[in-house]
């Protein structure tokens, strides 16, 4: 187990040169405060947050801390755990970013590396595991993605532990004072996000499943405000999406965003066994987000996976771009997802 920690500069330390187009960082001032006022999901500034930090997720904690320091979460404390058994197929990475005042924290989840030959395992071990899950009334055994749900225990202690830390008004780096800017924070947590890209998405979701079913995390769960996924492929049996889309919480505040033909929200495919996505998704057609009025099923015909990747090449040669193609792995990418969410009047993460 690797535990990481960083501390963010102020958002000073990290402007770029103004110009006439560009007053620097933040891009969002007052953030937290934004943050923690945001009653009503989905939320256009959170979106652009959380898909920034779940894009970024694939980087290290200091670039983690530095993103969301620019994004507005200035001197903020970024926590990295880390676990990796290639013969169990676990390669799970969490990110806890909490901001300056202790008020909000973001949980970020890594998604699939294309590169990481043992996350694409992990996707691809779909052997469902039974798992019981506590849902007030109809609480039961259901059949859950056995990767997805290994790599989030993987992590899932340290997690935790960190999140209590924050409830006591402390720093998510464990050490306390020994750690620059750690030990204790002006207040404790109120706003807790989860969020993540692709294999990250299905772990946040079932993260934000076992936070507001289990009794033990009550404290935690009273202050979740959202799960935000993108990219974000099946986690479970349709008997388990139901009982999901039956709870006040999981049923309207796990948010799922579909940017046009991405190939893994149709994952994992009938061929796989039973899957089915809950909560509400938004899907990007036509220049915008508009609602989904039925989720995205699984993919009925294996033959579609080289079609999505034929997709990704087609994207490199201009006169190919505009084939009608039904899935796509370039659509999946996390830098779409972000450009995407960023209102037109608001700086991307690089100042422009």
């Amino acid at each position: 187990m690797q535990v990481m920690s960083a501390i963010a500069p102020d958002f000073a330390e990290l402007r770029p040169l103004k110009s006439i187009s560009t007053p620097g960082f933040p891009v969002y001032p007052g953030l937290a405060k934004r943050m923690m006022a945001a009653n009503n999901h989905p939320d256009d500034c959170t979106a652009h947050v959380l898909a920034t930090c779940a894009g970024y997720a694939y980087a290290e904690e200091q670039t983690v801390a530095m993103m969301m320091a620019r994004l507005g979460l200035e001197k903020n404390r970024c926590l990295r755990v880390f676990l990796g058994v290639d013969a169990m197929f676990i390669s799970s990475t969490a990110y806890l970013v909490q901001s300056a005042d202790g008020s909000v924290v973001v949980l970020a989840y890594r998604g699939t590396e294309p590169t990481n030959f043992i996350n694409w395992l992990t996707d691809a071990d779909v052997n469902p595991e039974r798992v019981r899950v506590p849902f007030p009334g109809a609480g039961g055994e259901f059949e859950i993605h056995g990767g997805f749900y290994r790599n989030v225990l993987a992590t899932r202690v340290e997690v935790i532990e960190a999140l209590k830390r924050a409830l006591r008004g402390e720093s998510i780096v464990p050490g306390g004072a020994k750690v620059p800017g750690g030990g204790k924070v002006p207040g404790p947590l109120q706003a807790l996000y989860i969020t993540g890209h692709s294999l990250g998405g299905a772990m946040a979701s079932l993260m934000g499943v076992m936070l507001v079913t289990e009794p033990a995390y009550e404290a935690i769960a009273a202050t979740l405000r959202a799960v935000y996924t993108y990219g974000q492929p099946m986690i479970g049996e349709p008997r388990f999406a139901q009982a999901c889309a039956a709870h006040s919480f999981l049923s309207q505040n796990v948010i799922r965003y579909v940017y046009r033909h991405d190939v893994v929200a149709c994952l994992p495919p009938t061929a796989s066994g039973d899957f089915a996505h809950f909560g509400p998704e938004l899907r990007y057609a036509d220049g915008g987000w508009k609602r989904s009025a039925t989720p995205t099923r699984q993919m009925a015909n294996l033959l579609e996976i080289p079609g999505a990747v034929a997709a990704f090449a087609a994207h490199q040669i201009r006169w190919l771009r505009k084939l009608p193609f039904q899935r796509s792995i370039y659509d999946h990418m996390p830098r779409h997802y972000i450009s995407a969410l960023k209102p037109p009047d608001v700086l991307s993460e690089f100042g422009d």
